[in-house]
């Protein structure tokens, strides 16, 4: 007999919401399991926010559903109060009570409890983020870090069975916020807490996710693990997010696009139809000049293109090197591990392995 499917701890369907007649959310449908975190990942102002506003409940949704645990919450007729749909919220101003203790401030949504068992709860918590030495202390005597992990417990404190988190690490310096972040997804899981994270920034997504969705002007235009999101993108806009970009335009002719690389498939577009070569910075072999010739074409790498460097930069880990292809004067770039600067106007031979390029119907082009 087989086992039924596990109830989505938080399912939204089919959200919309638009102000002065303008989408803002549309058409959004996200599930989280108990203890999964998914991350909205997008540029500022497709609609993010506003989006962990409805499953809040501090915004109305102008039509779709939000479900907890398989129990309706929220739909244009039925309207769960935000204080009784179990849900924490979590944001970037982490918002602590100046006027309260640290345990005071943890304890403070666990007031219809009796004063023994918040008290409790809140010093359960703190010793859990390992600030059980400041229960008595005021949120002014704390650092930022330390106000985030008083934040999260709060948050925690009435076992919420979904945490919204609205870009909370991003006030905090560069050198705690790995840290912290690792510690708050570790308390979250542990507590098998649904967890949707709104972020701008992919490698927070990529570091934190078990599943993201790419938001665009309202949409979530791809959904998965981070891995295939980063290796399988939709189009030139998902590459370019989560990285930098090397485009080369080409145009389709018999089912292919001819470049300096040599030639690419591009199956199903129409003939005539212009596209983009799209691979990564990293992806760029590169080749010393022999008496003016290259390296050999092979099936994998495809045809080497002579090109001239333009300058490099050494950025730490990594070189940076940007070149200009002699045959259609496209600029490219690579990053090379380690050192490694060439002169201006060095000659060198570049490849892309053909299976880190990626090929897309340009934006808005029609076929010529």
């Amino acid at each position: 007999m087989n086992a039924l499917p596990e109830t989505p701890r938080l399912e939204i369907r089919n959200l919309k919401r638009a102000f002065d007649g303008r989408a803002v959310v549309d058409d959004v449908s996200l599930k989280i399991m108990p203890g999964q975190v998914t991350c909205l990942l997008g540029p500022s102002g497709c609609g993010k926010s506003t989006t962990l506003r409805l499953i809040a409940g501090v915004e109305m949704q102008d039509s779709g559903t939000i479900h907890v645990d398989g129990n309706l919450i929220c739909d244009t007729v039925t309207r769960v109060p935000p204080e009784r749909r179990e849900i924490g919220l979590m944001f970037q101003d982490f918002a602590l009570f100046p006027h309260l203790s640290v345990g005071d401030n943890v304890a403070y949504g666990l007031r219809k409890l009796p004063r023994a068992e918040r008290h409790a709860r809140a010093a359960e918590l703190l010793e859990r983020v390992s600030l059980s030495q400041y229960i008595n202390a005021y949120p002014h005597q704390l650092s930022g870090g330390e106000q985030q992990r008083v934040a999260l417990a709060r948050a925690l404190a009435p076992r919420p069975k979904v945490m919204l988190m609205d870009e909370p690490f991003s006030g905090l310096d560069n050198r705690l916020r790995d840290g912290i972040r690792d510690d708050t997804l570790r308390i979250l899981k542990d507590e098998d807490t649904a967890v949707l994270l709104v972020t701008h920034e992919p490698e927070e997504a990529m570091r934190m996710a078990d599943e993201i969705a790419l938001m665009r002007d309202g949409r979530i235009v791809q959904q998965g693990a981070p891995y295939n999101l980063y290796t399988r993108p939709v189009d030139l806009a998902s590459v370019s997010f989560f990285s930098d970009a090397n485009v080369i335009p080409a145009t389709v002719n018999g089912a292919l696009a001819l470049t300096p690389f040599g030639r690419f498939l591009a199956p199903g577009l129409a003939e005539g139809t212009p596209v983009d070569i799209v691979f990564r910075p990293q992806h760029l072999r590169i080749d010393f000049d022999r008496g003016g010739r290259g390296p050999l074409p092979t099936a994998k790498d495809g045809t080497p293109a002579r090109a001239k460097v333009v300058r490099a930069r050494f950025m730490g880990n990594e070189s940076l090197v940007e070149f200009v292809l002699d045959e259609g004067g496209t600029t490219l770039s690579a990053t090379i591990p380690n050192v490694f600067l060439p002169q201006p106007g060095t000659v060198m031979w570049l490849t892309v392995p053909r299976d880190r390029c990626f090929v897309f119907a340009r934006s808005g082009a029609a076929p010529s």
